[in-house]
């Protein structure tokens, strides 16, 4: 088999393209016809099909992966539990906190039932008013 130059990796619609051309031809002659392949000290061609198939898939415009938190990192998923700590405390993570774009100083009303306690927010404007009331009653 004759040696190809090694061409740059095909993106997006040029990508695309190529691949609806190369429709009869087998996963890996198609990746190595849109450049997905690297070159070894031996001289065999060996294709990369991980690089290839992210690379179709980005250009479908196809969403694998979840969008980054807001730090960059990964990290666990809410459960929407808690416990209560060995100080008898609960602590509601950052994960609720800024999914519900809570910031230090927000204020909350405590309700207590039978088997929940119910968190309700307290907006400013009522929180001046609640203010009033207790001073003239």
């Amino acid at each position: 088999m004759p040696k190809q130059k090694k061409i740059d990796p095909l993106v997006g619609d040029e990508l695309l393209k190529k691949v609806k051309e190369l429709e009869n031809e087998s996963k890996e002659e198609k990746a190595k016809q849109c450049g997905y392949y690297t070159v070894t000290k031996n001289g065999i061609e060996r294709v990369n099909m991980m690089k290839f198939l992210n690379a179709l898939i980005d250009a479908e415009g196809i969403q694998l992966d979840s969008t980054p938190s807001a730090n960059g990192r990964g990290g666990r998923s809410a459960s929407y539990r808690i416990s209560v700590q060995s100080n008898n405390n609960l602590l509601i993570g950052s994960a609720y906190t800024k999914q519900m774009n809570l910031k230090p100083g927000d204020e909350f009303l405590i309700t207590l039932g039978k088997k929940h306690i119910r968190l309700r927010q307290v907006d400013p404007e009522d929180r001046e008013d609640d203010v009033e009331v207790e001073a003239t009653a």
